[in-house]
C-alpha cells in the first residue's frame, strides 16, 4: 500500500489511500473522488496529512479512457470543484487491492463484484481485502446499507442526489480515518469541509 503523502503528526500513523469504485467510472466514483479530493485538499500544500492517494475506477470497462459524464462535471463545478480531471479505468485486481487501504463501493452490485474479484485474487495466492472493502453508505450517517444510486440513466437531479450523498459519506469517511488514526496516537486536528 502506498504512503507518499506528507507525513502525519505522529510517526507511527501512516497516511492511507482511498479507491472509490462504481460500475463504469464516469458518474458516482469520479464524483466521490472529486469531492474527497476537495475535502482533503488533495494535491495542495494543505493536503490532509492522513491521505496519501485518492483514485477511482469501475468494475466494468464500458467507458475506459472516457471523461466523467458531463452531468457529473457540471454538478461538481456548480459546487466549486472546477479543476477535477479524470479518465475512466477498470479495476485492476489484485493490483488495486494491494495498493489501496480503503476500497469503497457505491452500491451492493459493486460490492458483489469487488468481493468476487477479491475471491479470484485469494485463489491466485493474493491477500484478502475483507477489512478494507466498504460500502460508501456505511460512512453516511443514515444507515450502513445506504447505496449511492447510479444516476446515469436519469436526469441531472439524480446527480444532485448523488452529490449530496458523496459529500455526506465523504465527510463521514474522513472522520472515520481521523478517529482511527487518533486511536493509534495521531494528534492532528480534525479537518472539516468548507
Amino acid at each position: 500500500m502506498t504512503s507518499s503523502a506528507p507525513s502525519s503528526s505522529s510517526a507511527e500513523v501512516k497516511p492511507v489511500s482511498v479507491l472509490f469504485v462504481c460500475l463504469g467510472n464516469i458518474c458516482r466514483s469520479p464524483m466521490a473522488e472529486g469531492v474527497f479530493r476537495s475535502l482533503t485538499h488533495y494535491g495542495t500544500p494543505s493536503q490532509h496529512p492522513l491521505i496519501s492517494k485518492i483514485d477511482s475506477c469501475g468494475t466494468g470497462a464500458y467507458h475506459t479512457n472516457s471523461q466523467p459524464d458531463p452531468r457529473t462535471l457540471s454538478v461538481l463545478a456548480e459546487h466549486g470543484i472546477k479543476d477535477y480531471k479524470h479518465k475512466a479505468r477498470k479495476l485492476r485486481a489484485p493490483k488495486d487491492f494491494d495498493e489501496f487501504d480503503y476500497v469503497i463501493g457505491m452500491d451492493g452490485e459493486n460490492m458483489v463484484d469487488l468481493e468476487e474479484a477479491d475471491r479470484r485474487g485469494i485463489a491466485s495466492g493474493g491477500e484478502p481485502i475483507t477489512g478494507r472493502l466498504r460500502l460508501f453508505g456505511l460512512f453516511g450517517g443514515k444507515n450502513e446499507d445506504e447505496e449511492v444510486g447510479d444516476p446515469y440513466y436519469g436526469g441531472r437531479d439524480g446527480f444532485e442526489v448523488a452529490y449530496e450523498q458523496v459529500v455526506r459519506c465523504g465527510n463521514g469517511l474522513l472522520e472515520h480515518i481521523e478517529e482511527s488514526a487518533r486511536s493509534r496516537g495521531w494528534k492532528g486536528e480534525t479537518q472539516k469541509a468548507a
